[in-house]
């Protein structure tokens, strides 16, 4: 298939890699120029424009940092929307507002254009191995057209509902992540300024109902004093403000939500937002009471 592609970072860079890999041609745009450096070697082509991009594609996915992103390059004035033609597939496998998804969804129907949602999770490793897990919100017929495209990228792929079901997939999956490595974060804490080693408190907890992949795979990393970005703390951040705005706007009391909000906000503001969110550690141990 002819594939436009925008959105060239962390994670969306292998991804495209997977695509082209698989022998699909691939249409590139990108804000910034660094970021088409790694594929000059690779058969693909880049363009001036999203709307260029679109002009020569079946599909275009799209992986941006948040919904203004996500709407300039696809409904602005050279975004994908200006150069498509009728029948394009979008798919957006940023993470965003579910009801912004759902608008820009709308406005591109109107427009003969398909629409899915799709965000992942898995991180820059879950990109790099293709073992990503894919939350999609659109039409069944649509999005098992692309069903084989999403299965170069990912490893767990499910098709939630209609458009903006992934985003609310995906935000239950930050509710999750986010909760479960702030509690890690504690228990880890907790345990060393106890004078226990926290090493050995999380080899006993993987054999009881604390198990969890976050005790199993971040914890070991915090133990390791491994804070190399994965999943960046602001992105977290950034996640977690999508679930209070939804919760504000539904009437919804997430308590634990909105209290790992709290520690994200305040990781960001202590300059570690370019760390990995299991940097929630050292904030813990940087604002716990001295010995």
């Amino acid at each position: 298939m002819d594939i436009g592609f925008i959105g060239l970072g962390l994670m969306g860079r292998p991804l495209a890699g997977h695509l082209a890999n698989a022998g699909h041609s691939l249409h590139l745009w990108a804000r910034r120029p660094a970021a088409l450096e790694p594929f000059k070697d690779m058969a693909v082509q880049c363009h001036a424009s999203a709307a260029e991009v679109a002009r020569h594609a079946e599909v275009v996915i799209t992986m941006v940092a948040d919904a203004p992103d996500v709407r300039e390059v696809i409904l602005g004035a050279d975004g994908i929307a200006a150069g498509a033609r009728s029948g394009l597939i979008v798919v957006d496998m940023s993470t965003i507002n579910p009801n912004a998804a759902r608008q820009i969804g709308a406005e591109l129907e109107a427009r003969d254009i398909e629409f899915l949602d799709a965000p992942v999770s898995g991180g820059e490793v879950g990109a790099i191995n293709a073992t990503l897990t894919i939350m999609v919100g659109g039409k069944p017929e649509v999005f098992e057209k692309l069903k084989p495209l999403f299965e170069k990228m990912g490893k767990s792929i499910t098709l939630i509902g209609g458009v903006g079901a992934g985003q609310v997939a995906k935000a239950c999956n930050q509710i999750l992540t986010g909760v479960g490595i702030a509690a890690v974060a504690e228990a880890f804490n907790f345990a060393t300024r106890s004078g226990v080693d926290a090493g050995r408190v999380r080899e006993a907890l993987l054999g009881g109902f604390a198990y969890s992949r976050i005790l199993e795979n971040h914890g070991q990393r915090m133990l390791d004093r491994n804070f190399k970005p994965g999943f960046k703390a602001w992105m977290h951040q950034k996640d977690l403000r999508i679930v209070m705005e939804e919760a504000h706007r539904l009437g919804l009391m997430l308590p634990s939500s909105a209290a790992t909000a709290q520690l994200f906000n305040a990781l960001v503001g202590s300059g570690m937002g370019s760390d990995d969110s299991i940097a929630a550690l050292k904030l813990l141990e940087m604002i716990s009471m001295p010995e």
